[in-house]
């Protein structure tokens, strides 16, 4: 009897593991499921003015090697372009400063670039320096990123240049993160050096003798290009409109996932790639009640604001891609100059910015009306740039209840999670295992390469579901 495996969630994790699971067993039949009427989850366009405008990601980290690697094996790598523009400036009360070249994490990895580290005061540049003679740390247990960056390099460096650069990477509290799950470097940094200044100083030299190449890549069409030709690739396998109400033991030894609609699908093995609390209320018919903990795991909400400005407001733009910003000094977390970083001919010369709003914490400021947050956002920008105080064009796109935060424990918990899975249910994606594109990728990787494993060893006797 031929296996099925129904993969539910059609963002870039879910179209990946369907992708994946086809390439390793051709016979297996798959089928991926998504709510809404698209494919492609976060990896999406919105039209303003006479632009399409990224509202998720707007490139992949090109040194964490998965999505590279697929889009070379879908055919279009040759498509993958650099960003235009390089460095970012950080936000101070003084106006927007270079960010430390050759700092990795933020961190700089020279002692003369400590000591004219931007953005702090003589006493908080010298409290960093102690980095180089404090002992390291003895506890084995993980820790929370601000524990390690505090202990390491004082509160003055960690809040008002390192942590608006690693927090916002994650929407997050720098001290509920935990820094195994988000930047385990930080950890080894101090394992391996005793330090986090000579752990940059030491990545550099890495970083130089390994060619470590780009930064960030994207491609041209920008990434939602990855998930279309995902969809594509598996056609028919797509089922879009079709959103899950329910997991429940299904006959012959399978799964039955219930639908909205009040229809059915069976398969042999689900994997789940929403979001963890969704993945909790899916399985909680199963009677499992260790599967309750997906539900702990928490999210925050956030949101992207879009502005267009006129012609000629390019030139005003400083250069760079953007700026972030320390916790709580502006409305939004950080900025992109989206017309500098990926500069097109659409644009003309024409400054088009992407602002980020709402963090751990700070949600609230997401649920304001649209020109209320386009206003704080605008005035805030002119205030630091020779930018008109209003766009000519604005879009708000929320992103509600969707970025996991990585507490303390996170990777201790999503073991404990999937040791506790029923057989023949697998989870992937975002929730678990890193938010970045290529994380995702690899995340469905190795779900679906345990789908086959699982296929393998129980294709028909696997014990009763219950």
């Amino acid at each position: 009897m031929t296996s099925r495996v129904l993969v539910v969630g059609g963002g870039v994790t879910g179209l990946a593991t369907a992708y994946r699971l086809g390439t390793l067993d051709p016979q297996v039949d798959v089928t991926l499921i998504e709510a809404t009427e698209r494919t492609g989850g976060k990896l999406q366009t919105v039209p303003l003015a006479d632009l399409e405008l990224p509202a998720g990601a707007d490139s992949f980290l090109a040194r964490k090697p998965w999505a590279v690697e697929l889009c070379t094996e879908l055919g279009i790598a040759g498509e993958l372009v650099l960003p235009g523009a390089s460095g970012a400036h950080l936000w101070t009360r003084r106006g927007l400063v270079p960010l430390p070249k050759d700092a990795p994490f933020g961190i700089p990895g020279d002692v003369g670039d400590v000591l004219r580290w931007p953005g702090l005061s003589g006493a908080g540049r010298r409290r960093a320096l102690l980095d180089l003679l404090k002992p390291k740390r003895r506890d084995d247990s993980d820790e929370s990123l601000g524990s390690l960056l505090r202990r390491r390099l004082g509160d003055e460096a960690t809040d008002l240049a390192v942590a608006p650069l690693l927090a916002g990477l994650h929407a997050g509290d720098i001290d509920r993160l935990s820094v195994r799950a988000t930047f385990p470097d930080l950890e080894r940094w101090e394992r391996w050096q005793g330090s986090l200044i000579r752990g940059a100083q030491a990545a550099n030299r890495q970083a130089r003798r390994g060619n470590a190449g780009p930064m960030f890549l994207r491609p041209a069409a920008g990434v939602e290009r990855l998930t279309r030709v995902l969809a594509e690739r598996l056609g028919s396998q797509v089922r879009t409109a079709a959103p899950a109400a329910a997991i429940v033991g299904g006959v012959s030894r399978r799964w039955q996932v219930r639908l909205g609609d009040g229809g059915s699908l069976e398969a042999d093995a689900v994997v789940l790639t929403l979001p963890a609390t969704v993945a909790s209320a899916l399985l909680s018919m199963t009677g499992r009640e260790e599967v309750k903990e997906l539900g702990d795991i928490v999210y925050t909400s956030t949101a992207v604001v879009l502005m267009v400005y006129g012609g000629g407001s390019r030139s005003e733009l400083p250069d760079g891609t953007g700026f972030v910003v320390p916790r709580g000094r502006a409305p939004m977390t950080a900025a992109t100059w989206l017309s500098n970083k990926w500069p097109t001919d659409a644009f003309g010369t024409r400054a088009v910015v992407r602002c980020f709003v709402g963090a751990a914490g700070e949600e609230d400021v997401v649920d304001a009306p649209d020109d209320d947050i386009v206003d704080a956002c605008a005035r805030h920008l002119a205030a630091l740039v020779r930018l008109p105080d209003r766009p000519e064009q604005a879009a708000v796109v929320r992103w509600p209840v969707s970025m996991p935060q990585y507490e303390v424990g996170h990777l201790e918990r999503v073991a404990r999670i999937r040791a506790a899975l029923p057989p023949g249910i697998f989870v992937a994606g975002q929730s678990y295992d890193g938010v970045g594109i290529p994380d995702c990728v690899r995340s469905a990787n190795e779900a679906a390469a345990a789908v086959s494993t699982h296929l393998m060893t129980t294709p028909t006797q696997q014990e009763k579901v219950p």
